[in-house]
């Protein structure tokens, strides 16, 4: 099974994306209230519904930046949030995009991508921030799995992607998943060495 625009816009046509909370992740929720400067360059990529840049939103950031490979998405947020800015939804792959952030959230897109890709993401999220930029969220911390997504990986597994170009700063436990998902997920926050 490919990964490909087509099998996500099929998920989102059929409601299919058993991952999607409905609402804002609250390890992210609780980071994002931490936030001092609304005016921070932000990056969701394979956003999803975007609870977090709805949220967001809510909180008067104006720098943020929502890219899904589907359409679908897209125009759920569109709907839900129709005061958004259309020009920062942005249906693209993650992978072709090319402007620079100050913070990059994460949010069940590593989880989402066939695990071969891995080394490649980490290495475009370094390339995606400015110097001293961060990349917050969440990771799943279960053994990986071969039918996905989401997909599983460990913690070492992890460091193995990222130590060459992040500072890992936290990388723990999240004390406040969601019952379904507890002790199941990392809360990271890595800076662009």
């Amino acid at each position: 099974m490919e990964l490909d625009k087509s099998f996500w816009e099929e998920r989102y046509k059929n409601q299919s994306t058993g991952w999607d909370l409905g609402a804002v992740s609250e390890p992210l929720k609780v980071y994002i209230n931490s936030l001092q400067d609304n005016s921070i360059s932000i990056l969701i990529p394979g956003a999803g519904n975007s609870y977090e840049a709805e949220y967001l939103h809510s909180k008067e950031f104006k720098n943020v930046d929502v890219i899904d490979i589907a359409a679908q998405p897209l125009k759920n947020f569109q709907i839900r949030v129709p005061e958004f800015p259309q020009e920062n939804l942005i249906q693209t792959n993650f992978f072709d995009w090319t402007n620079t952030y100050d913070l990059i959230l994460e949010q069940t897109f590593f989880c989402a991508l066939d695990p071969a890709l891995r080394p490649a993401y980490a290495k475009k999220m370094s390339e995606l921030l400015n110097p001293k930029g961060k990349l917050v969220g969440v990771l799943f911390d279960f053994p990986l799995t071969k039918v996905g997504p989401p997909f599983g990986g460990s913690q070492e597994e992890y460091l193995s992607y990222f130590e060459p170009y992040f500072e890992i700063k936290r990388m723990e436990r999240c004390y406040n998943s969601i019952k379904p998902r507890a002790g199941n997920e990392l809360f990271i926050i890595f800076e662009k060495l």
